[in-house]
C-alpha cells in the first residue's frame, strides 16, 4: 500500500521539476535529431536508445508533445520550434485515421497544446494559427467518434483498433478529442445528414467503460474486486451484447494491467474537469449532471482506491496486481518497489499516468466538500510523483535518451530490453511515460507557483 506523506506540498517538489527541466531540453532536442520529419516513430529504449516499434504509430503526439511541454515550462524557443513543426509536418495523418482509438493522445497533445498556449498568452495571439489548429481538433473528435459499436442497452462505445467487439480502457483519455471537438462545436454528420453528437457518444462511452471494465466489489464474477480493472471488454458484434473480459497486455483477463487502471484513473479524473465547464443545460439530455458525474465519480474513486491498495509504499506498481511471479516477492505490497528484481518488472509509466489522476480527482473532491478523500487522494499523488522525480527512476545519465526508467511495453510479447545479466526487462523508457512525468511535473509546478491551472480543455476560449 503507498505511505502517504501528508507533509508534501507541490512547492516542495519545484526543485525536483527544475531538475526534470534540465534533462528534458537536451533529450527532446536529441530525439528530434534521431526521429526527423517522416522518420518512424520513436516508442521504447533499448539499451538506452530510443527504437520504433511497429503496432501502430501511436506515439509520435507523445514526441513532439513532450517538446511543447518542456517549452512550457523552461521557454525555451527550441523545444517550441521541434513541437510546433513536428506538429504541422507530421501530425496530419493521425487527424484523419479511421483505424485507432489514439486521436486523444496523438492529437490532443499536439494540436490541442498549441491550441492552449495561443489562448494562455504564450504564443501571438495568431487566429488564422488558431483556426488550424482548431480544424484539425475538429476534424480528429469527428474522426474518432466514427468508430462507434453500439450495445444492446442503448449505449455505445468507440472501439480499439482490435475491432468493433473491442472496448479498451485506455480510450477513456482518448475522449479528450471529443470533449475539445464539443467544447469547439464541431458539426459532425452521419448517414443522410444525421448529426452525431459528440456529448453523446462521449458519455455513452465513459458510462460503457465505468460499467464494463471497471469493477466495484458487488460479485459480478469470482474476481470481483472493487476497483479492479480489466484492459478490454468483449461484446458481441451482432446484438451488441457484453461477453467477457480481455487483455492485451496484461497477464490474465482476471488481473489487472497495472497501466490500463492508471488510464482509468486519469481518464476519469480529466472528464470530470471537463464537465465543470459544462451548463447543465448541456448535460440534461445525456442523463444529467447528478446522473454523469455520479457513474464517474465512482468509477474513478474505485480504480484509485485499488490503486492506493494494489502498489507498493513508494508509489510505483508491479506491470500487472496479477503476475505470477510476485508470490516469489514477498510481502511487496509493504515495501518499496524493487525494479531490480529477477521475477516481475515494475511499470513506472503506469505510475506517472495514476499520480495525475490522484491529483486531480483529489483536487476536485477536495473542492466539493469530501476533504478526506480528496487529500487522501492528492497526497498519494505527490508521493508517487516525488519517487519517479528521483532515482532509480528519473534517468539522470544525458547519454540515455529517455527521461522516466524502469517502464514496460508489452511484457507478454517480450518487447522490453532486459539488460545482460537482467531476468526482467529494466532500465528503459517509453514515450509516453516521459510524456506524463513531463505532464505531472508542469501540473503541480503551476500549482505551486499559483499559475493557471493545467487541463487539456482550458482555457476556454470564447466559451
Amino acid at each position: 500500500m503507498i505511505t502517504l506523506d501528508f507533509s508534501i506540498t507541490p512547492v516542495d517538489l519545484l526543485p525536483h521539476c527544475q531538475r526534470l527541466w534540465g534533462l528534458a531540453g537536451p533529450k527532446v532536442r536529441r530525439l528530434a535529431e534521431r526521429f526527423p520529419h517522416n522518420a518512424p516513430s520513436p516508442v521504447i529504449t533499448r539499451a538506452g536508445r530510443y527504437e520504433p516499434q511497429g503496432w501502430t504509430e501511436w506515439t509520435r503526439g507523445f514526441q513532439y508533445g513532450s517538446a511543447l511541454l518542456a517549452f512550457d515550462a523552461t521557454g525555451d524557443e527550441s523545444l517550441l520550434t521541434i513541437g510546433r513543426d513536428g506538429t504541422r509536418g507530421d501530425m496530419q495523418s493521425h487527424v484523419t485515421h479511421f483505424g485507432v482509438h489514439d486521436h486523444g493522445f496523438n492529437n490532443v497533445s499536439t494540436y490541442g497544446a498549441m491550441r492552449r498556449l495561443i489562448l494562455e498568452g504564450r504564443l501571438p495571439a495568431d487566429a488564422d494559427q488558431l483556426a488550424y489548429y482548431e480544424l484539425a481538433l475538429k476534424a480528429s473528435a469527428a474522426v474518432q467518434a466514427a468508430r462507434w459499436s453500439p450495445i444492446h442497452n442503448g449505449g455505445g462505445y468507440i472501439y480499439s483498433f482490435n475491432g468493433p467487439h473491442s472496448l479498451f480502457s485506455d480510450t477513456i483519455r482518448s475522449l479528450r478529442s471529443l470533449a475539445l471537438g464539443h467544447l469547439l462545436e464541431a458539426q459532425v454528420l452521419g448517414e443522410n445528414d444525421e448529426p452525431v453528437v459528440l456529448l453523446e457518444r462521449l458519455v455513452k462511452h465513459a458510462r460503457a467503460t465505468a460499467e464494463f471494465n471497471v469493477y466495484y466489489g458487488a460479485g459480478r464474477d469470482a474476481y470481483d474486486v472493487r476497483g479492479r480493472v480489466v484492459h478490454e471488454s468483449l461484446f458481441n458484434g451482432k446484438d451488441g451484447r457484453y461477453r467477457c473480459p480481455s487483455t492485451q497486455q496484461g497477464y490474465s483477463p482476471f488481473s489487472t494491467w497495472t497501466r490500463g487502471l492508471a488510464w482509468i484513473m486519469l481518464g476519469y479524473a480529466e472528464q470530470l474537469e471537463f464537465l465543470d465547464a459544462l451548463g447543465d443545460e448541456e448535460l440534461a439530455p445525456h442523463g444529467g449532471r447528478q446522473a454523469i458525474e455520479g457513474f464517474m465519480v465512482d468509477a474513478g474513486q474505485a480504480a484509485c482506491d485499488f490503486y492506493i491498495a494494489s502498489t507498493p509504499t513508494d508509489g510505483v506498481p508491479y506491470w500487472d496486481t496479477g503476475a505470477p511471479g510476485l508470490v516469489r516477492l514477498g510481502d511487496y505490497l509493504n515495501r518499496a518497489a524493487d525494479p531490480f528484481n529477477d521475477y516481475e518488472p515494475v511499470d513506472s509509466s503506469a505510475a506517472a499516468i495514476a499520480c495525475q489522476g490522484l491529483l486531480r480527482l483529489g483536487r476536485r473532491l477536495q473542492q466539493r466538500g469530501d476533504r478526506e478523500a480528496g487529500q487522501r487522494y492528492w497526497q498519494a499523488g505527490l508521493s508517487t510523483l516525488r519517487t519517479l522525480l528521483d532515482g532509480p527512476y528519473l534517468a539522470e545519465d544525458p547519454e540515455h535518451d529517455g527521461l522516466l526508467l524502469h517502464t514496460i511495453y508489452h511484457r507478454p510479447r517480450g518487447w522490453d530490453y532486459a539488460p545482460p545479466g537482467s531476468k526482467i526487462a529494466r532500465g528503459e523508457a517509453c514515450l509516453w511515460g516521459d510524456y506524463h512525468l513531463l505532464e505531472a511535473g508542469l501540473y503541480v509546478e503551476r500549482v505551486a507557483r499559483g499559475q493557471p491551472y493545467y487541463a487539456f480543455h482550458l482555457p476556454l476560449g470564447g466559451r
